[in-house]
């Protein structure tokens, strides 16, 4: 019979190592202990149920084959252990009355909180098909894994899960998201050491340094070490509990240590690690909140050594099991073939003696049911997990006062943000409890700077006079780590607050997981009435692949869009505001909807800007329109129409415009700019989608488009595939060339520059091909102009840093004014 041995400590070493002394016995009374103990039995019960049975639920007969699933699917391994916590939470909350979210870390830990939340009762609350008696127990084994039914990892199906559980390393980047500015909130976050070895897990830790205790809940990490991944142990089972020790310690922590498989031993040291800590978290607060203190506490955390598979088989075909890495999934996978396999199954199942915990009904016995929660306070009732509910519309401004003055189409040259940057100041201002601002350290770098007029950057240590803008009731949150800063988003927005992220294009790709998991959240979000729409994941991308031309090629992607765009349409959407007032008007949309990963990219560069407030306001509304002034078809139908989304693409496509206007007499030119991507969708396809009138109204039904597109140039013609004639869209976007170079040079590495728009367009107009060759080899000049150019002078040719729109096509001598507040040149080193 194999028995589990903790790795590097015993029992009763562990308990005298971090626990502070208990009564004799530990601190549950007998009639408790046995009480949970039997409620513990009662959710492993379930757990093997979901995974192996579809008939015979409470086994009032022998239990058969026709009984079995053909499918047999499932985490058997972490189920036990995530049900041991499960029900000394409950013993706390009853005790306390405290308001705690669980979150489930290890993978596939799904059976937990299903099995949980079935016996509290949330389950049946909010799929009152699965009843709390022996039918309902039927189909919710019958449910799990199967065809229709739920998946094997924590969903939105369960009332008690707050996060899309399929991936592991965001659970306790979420916790901590939860907990900012809910001061009344404790997350026990139970983290798997199979998950914490993974990058966003090991950079969670560091969360703990934010926290702030005066206006903060906290977070009680679990780190539930059962020894092993899928076929091999993990790193942190396998490490000396001392040298755990120090390493949480040095992390901020002040780490429990309980071990072992004895009961009711383990029941003891359990319950005294989680009173131990509840009280440690609590005088914590209590010191911030009435005595002031304001020295940096270290936070209790638990670390629980318990065996992989815990009171599951012991061995099966002379293998040990329990305790190993066999217990990973299915134990006994061969029930249907191995009579030997299903008389095990059935000693496993009755070893808990389900008649004892279930009445004859199936409900569980009332004895059992009083361990439950009060109603409010269940762990799947919580109105935390269920974060629409506790969700208040933001308190906006009116976003028409953050409009900047533009005489004309490219009269004036300004930094996009810096408006928004004011935008977003006031909404702070208006909103201190319940919205925030995250960003790996790029706030002033992506011209947002005006927020720090009303709050600082929240700090993560001491504070020292040279700091700047730093505070410890700072509402900026700022780390070098986009998987922090997303991830502490979606944990905010999750428990019914708002905000936004701001980041560099290029590493936003380092969470394009994260970004993903929550849409698969959101969408499966909408097939249950009773999750409430929550406030949209907002994320500003800036300092993009085409004006990196100083930082090379490291700096230039914009594949985070394309990441995006696999999603289902109802959830995603994408902007390419062109100008300042069009971001204004982008983001207070952005900020009022809901359900939505809205995903905005503008320039942080000096650029032009083209359109004034009102014509910012009804450009947006529409999500695209034909811009007069860069037009002269007069309604009728064009040669060519030139079409742009993005703040640099459309500098390109206007340019081009005037370029054929001035160079090929006669040329009828539209110029149609796309600030939101979803419209060049069929609306069969995407349901912000422009009908088939609309888009034809714009892009005519014949004409050739040349489209400058921000991004990778499939997206363009994934959006039109269907429209009519969609072989005449000819995409020039980014083809990741780049380099070290200069801003219009980066334009044509990619094929996208004025000229080489000008001279496809050409290409595609057969009835001026006689009398725009002089032009064509005009543009070709130029381009070859321009290589040389700027190999001699290491900067663009005066031509086009010069270059601005004018209506009668004269070369301009001088660039056009700066906006006032900025600044020409030494923007163009940021880092």
């Amino acid at each position: 019979m194999f028995t589990f041995n903790p790795q590097f400590s015993s029992a009763d070493d562990s308990s005298t190592l971090a626990l502070p002394a208990v009564a004799p016995g530990g601190p549950l009374a007998p009639q408790l202990l046995d009480r949970m103990h039997r409620y513990w039995q009662a959710a492993n019960y379930l757990c093997v149920g979901q995974i192996y049975l579809k008939a015979n639920p409470l086994l009032r007969e022998p239990l058969a084959v026709e009984h079995i699933k053909p499918r047999l699917l499932g985490h058997w391994g972490t189920s036990a252990g995530q049900n041991f916590i499960y029900v000394h939470l409950n013993r706390l909350i009853s005790e306390q009355l405290a308001q705690m979210v669980y979150i489930s870390g290890p993978g596939h830990g799904g059976p937990t909180l299903n099995a949980c939340a079935w016996l509290e009762g949330t389950y049946t609350d909010v799929h009152p098909d699965i009843t709390a008696d022996e039918a309902g127990m039927l189909r919710f084994f019958r449910s799990f894994s199967t065809p229709g039914g739920v998946p094997s990892h924590c969903g939105p199906h369960t009332p008690n899960s707050l996060h899309e559980g399929g991936e592991l390393g965001y659970s306790l980047v979420h916790a901590f998201g939860a907990v900012f500015d809910n001061p009344d909130l404790l997350v026990a976050c139970v983290v798997g050491d199979g998950e914490a070895e993974t990058c966003p897990l090991e950079g969670s830790w560091k969360s703990v340094r934010f926290l702030n205790p005066r206006h903060d809940g906290a977070v009680l990490p679990i780190l539930h070490l059962n020894g092993y991944k899928i076929s091999g142990p993990t790193v942190e089972a396998r490490t000396d509990d001392a040298d755990l020790i120090e390493l949480y310690q040095g992390r901020g922590y002040a780490p429990i240590i309980v071990a072992g498989d004895d009961l009711p031993g383990m029941h003891q040291r359990f319950a005294a690690a989680l009173d131990a800590a509840y009280a440690q978290v609590r005088d914590i607060q209590r010191q911030a909140r009435e005595q002031g203190v304001t020295k940096r506490p270290r936070w209790p955390m638990i670390i629980l050594r318990s065996p992989k598979g815990w009171t599951g088989p012991k061995v099966v075909d002379d293998l040990p099991v329990e305790g190993t890495f066999r217990a990973h999934q299915v134990p006994l996978a061969n029930v249907l073939e191995n009579p030997e396999h299903l008389a095990q199954l059935e000693a496993w199942m009755r070893s808990y003696n389900p008649q004892s915990l279930f009445d004859d009904k199936g409900s569980l016995i009332a004895e059992l049911q009083a361990l439950t929660p009060p109603a409010p306070l269940r762990l799947g009732a919580v109105p935390h997990v269920n974060g629409g509910r506790l969700l208040t519309a933001l308190d906006l401004p009116n976003f028409a006062d953050y409009g900047l003055h533009v005489p004309g189409p490219g009269q004036v040259i300004a930094e996009a943000p810096r408006k928004l940057g004011e935008y977003l100041r006031d909404v702070i201002r208006a909103n201190p409890r319940n919205f925030r601002l995250f960003g790996p350290d790029e706030t002033n770098s992506n011209r947002l700077n005006a927020v720090f007029e009303a709050t600082g950057r929240t700090a993560a240590g001491p504070l020292l006079g040279v700091d700047d803008h730093l505070s410890v009731d700072g509402r900026v949150m700022e780390v070098l780590s986009e998987h922090l800063c997303e991830g502490w988003l979606e944990g905010y927005l999750l428990t019914g607050r708002h905000g936004m992220w701001s980041t560099y294009e290029a590493f936003a790709q380092v969470v394009d997981s994260m970004v993903t998991q929550h849409a698969k959240w959101l969408q499966q979000c909408r097939d249950f009435a009773w999750r409430r729409p929550l406030a949209s994941l907002n994320i500003l991308l800036t300092s993009h692949a085409w004006r990196n031309d100083h930082n090379g090629f490291s700096h230039q992607s914009t594949g985070f869009v394309d990441n995006v765009l696999q999603r289902r349409s109802d959830v995603v959407r994408v902007y390419y505001p062109p100008d300042s007032n069009c971001l204004v008007n982008v983001f207070d949309h952005c900020l009022r909807s809901r359900n939505y990963v809205n995903v905005v990219t503008c320039g942080k560069q000096p650029d032009f800007q083209w359109l004034d407030f009102e014509q910012a306001l009804k450009h947006c509304s529409q999500g695209a329109s034909i811009w007069d002034f860069a037009t002269n078809d007069a309604g009728a139908d064009p040669d060519i129409v030139l079409a742009c989304a993005g703040d640099v693409p459309t500098t390109e496509a206007v340019a081009a415009s005037w370029l054929l206007q001035k160079h090929v007499p006669g040329i009828r030119v539209r110029l149609v700019n796309v600030v939101d991507l979803s419209i060049l969708a069929s609306p069969e396809s995407r349901p912000h989608g422009m009908d088939h009138v609309s888009f034809e109204a714009l892009f005519t039904r014949e004409a050739p488009v040349m489209f400058a597109f921000h991004g990778s140039t499939w997206v363009i013609h994934s959006l039109v595939h269907g429209r009519a004639n969609e072989a005449r869209f000819h995409v020039r976007g980014f083809s990741d060339r780049g380099t070290t170079t200069t801003p219009f040079d980066m334009v044509v590495l990619n094929n996208m520059s004025r000229f080489q728009l000008a001279i496809d367009a050409l290409s595609h107009v057969p009835r001026l091909r006689s009398s725009s060759l002089n032009a064509m080899s005009y543009f070709e000049e130029q381009l070859r102009t321009h290589h040389t150019y700027i190999r001699q002078h290491f900067e663009d040719m005066p031509d086009i840093r010069n270059w601005h729109w004018t209506a009668d096509f004269s070369q301009p001598q001088s660039p056009p004014p700066l906006a006032k507040g900025q600044a020409r040149g030494q923007t163009f080193t940021d880092a």
